[in-house]
């Protein structure tokens, strides 16, 4: 079996209305409300879970330190088809099994007072698009299985500057073995993704062992209200 995540654990959205989120999710979309807790090692940040299924969640996370100002093509696109700045989401679809329950949902969201477009059809998927709360761009989509064969488009792999070569181990992914012991920690590199925190901040946080991480920082029950 190929070695790669199997699917969102769960999606943390900056909110400045927990409640508004959180009543949007669970009337709007009947996702249930599953934790509502002070946010682990946050000082006065609230964080909400919405369950999708019970290996699937959307989370929220409320701070006093969440900027106010939204800005269109920037910080949210908007609509299906706007801009968002590099490396920030553009929307979100979430899944459903069948057409049927596509279209029941439509309705609960109209029901709602929510304006839905859609469904159409993609080919790969079929999908509606409606807004949520805070500028969000939500989609509902049913379908699975894409056909890579049909759907890699060869003028769009060359746009994007990707060889024969590379094309071919992104469609299958070069295998893994986890070793017998653990992989060291490697040290920073300009050209790898790196957390933003100042540098000696970084050394500290990336300077603990798994061990230690594990033994300091693990809180597996709700923390109680920061003094």
């Amino acid at each position: 079996m190929a070695l790669h995540p199997t699917g969102v654990n769960h999606l943390a959205i900056s909110t400045n209305d927990m409640k508004a989120q959180l009543t949007f999710f669970s009337d709007v979309l009947g996702c249930p409300l599953k934790a509502l807790y002070w946010m682990h090692g946050v000082a006065k940040t609230f964080h909400g879970f919405v369950e999708l299924s019970p290996t699937s969640y959307i989370a929220f996370v409320q701070s006093p330190r969440n900027p106010k100002d939204m800005e269109l093509g920037v910080t949210h696109a908007g609509n299906m088809t706007g801009t968002t700045a590099a490396g920030t989401m553009q929307h979100v679809s979430l899944h459903v099994d069948t057409m049927d329950d596509l279209l029941a949902l439509r309705d609960r969201i109209r029901s709602r007072g929510v304006p839905v477009f859609g469904p159409i059809d993609h080919g790969m998927i079929r999908s509606m698009y409606f807004a949520g709360p805070e500028g969000l761009v939500l989609e509902i989509s049913c379908g699975s299985g894409i056909d890579d064969a049909q759907w890699v488009d060869p003028e769009v792999v060359e746009l994007c500057g990707i060889s024969g070569d590379e094309l071919a181990r992104l469609r299958v992914p070069v295998a893994y073995a986890a070793p017998a012991t653990p992989v060291p920690q490697p040290p920073p590199d300009p050209t790898k993704p790196v957390m933003s925190y100042p540098p000696a901040v970084y050394d500290k946080v990336f300077g603990v062992s798994d061990a230690e991480a594990w033994e300091r920082f693990s809180e597996t029950t709700p923390p109680v209200a920061p003094a």
